[in-house]
């Protein structure tokens, strides 16, 4: 599947760019493949410099924005002949904490990651337009998934919130939150549930936030779990049963989980994440054996997922509309 975006020339009669990605389907981990392809405008010009990143929506309190949180220089200073034509070739790796935005064909509404094209001339940078990628989750992480909805849950939104998780080592400066509806049986204990991912060449965090039912006399609060699980754990076939295990001992044992698995520095007052940091390497490895979806397992959890979406639309806002070239006119912090 190809997918073709064209910048804006940048000025009057000046070169443009067409970049295309030979897939736009990728996960965590993995890579996109394209190339920049340059056509010369009505006069040579000098290129500074020509980097694709990968940019998404993020949250910081009541405000939002786009974010570019990692990018790739594909090619340094070049000259460009009026009206040449010339083909850069790229491969972008993705770090491991790529959020979601799409789980078997079904787009993550609140989800908004594009690929960006900045080319830099005469100390002018047209950053161009922003154009959807798919990341699709890994193995792990669609059993995962795919038990919550076996479960009852069904989703509500998933977001980009900046900050980290204490107790989990991140590389970039944002999780994401997935947000269930509480299913029937944890329906009188909590209100909702939030689901992270924070994954690395190994495997995966798992960081659960539910929010808990008050009673008649003590307050509603949120109450923490953390879970490690390998991508080798993709093959197993109880997670249903090891799912349930980790909401029953989230909500049933926060005082003993958060002392035991979080340690002193856990999260204290039941804090998710600390203070924004400046990105720093991204941590990518090779690619992840076993990628590839399970075509019956595909078929039974998109069904699922899709009943999931069914009415959920109605009853929260979106957060993110759809791609139109750009990401609804949101500054870049």
């Amino acid at each position: 599947m190809v997918f073709k975006k064209m910048l804006s020339a940048l000025g009057v009669g000046g070169p443009s760019v067409d970049t295309v990605l030979a897939n736009p389907n990728t996960r965590p981990g993995l890579a996109l493949d394209g190339q920049v392809n340059l056509l010369g405008g009505d006069a040579a010009a000098d290129i500074e410099q020509i980097a694709v990143g990968l940019v998404a929506r993020v949250e910081v309190g009541e405000h939002a924005g786009v974010m570019e949180f990692h990018r790739q220089v594909v090619s340094g200073p070049l000259q460009l002949a009026a009206k040449q034509t010339l083909s850069i070739p790229f491969q972008l790796p993705l770090p491991w904490e790529t959020p979601i935005t799409a789980v078997y064909g079904q787009r993550l509404h609140g989800m908004a990651l594009g690929l960006r094209t900045e080319l830099a001339i005469a100390r002018a940078v047209d950053k161009g337009d922003l154009d959807e990628i798919n990341v699709h989750p890994l193995p792990v992480q669609e059993r995962i998934l795919e038990a919550f909805l076996q479960l009852g849950f069904r989703f509500k939104k998933a977001d980009l919130e900046r900050g980290l998780i204490h107790g989990v080592q991140q590389t970039l400066p944002f999780y994401q939150e997935i947000e269930f509806f509480a299913a029937p049986q944890y329906a009188q204990t909590i209100n909702e549930l939030e689901l992270t991912f924070v994954t690395n060449p190994h495997g995966v965090d798992v960081v659960l936030e539910c929010d808990k039912r008050g009673g008649f006399l003590a307050p509603g609060h949120d109450v923490f779990g953390r879970y490690q699980v390998a991508h080798s754990d993709a093959e197993r076939s109880d997670w249903v049963q090891v799912v349930d295990g980790w909401l029953q001992e989230t909500i049933g044992r926060f005082g003993a989980l958060r002392a035991q698995a979080f340690g002193p520095h856990g999260y204290g007052g039941g804090q998710k994440f600390g203070h924004p940091h400046q990105r720093h390497g991204s941590g990518m490895g090779g690619v992840v054996a076993g990628a590839a979806l399970g075509a019956a397992g595909g078929m039974l959890a998109g069904h699922m997922i899709g009943n999931a979406f069914e009415g959920a639309e109605d009853e929260v806002s979106e957060v993110a509309g759809d791609f139109g070239g750009d990401f609804g006119g949101f500054e870049e912090f």
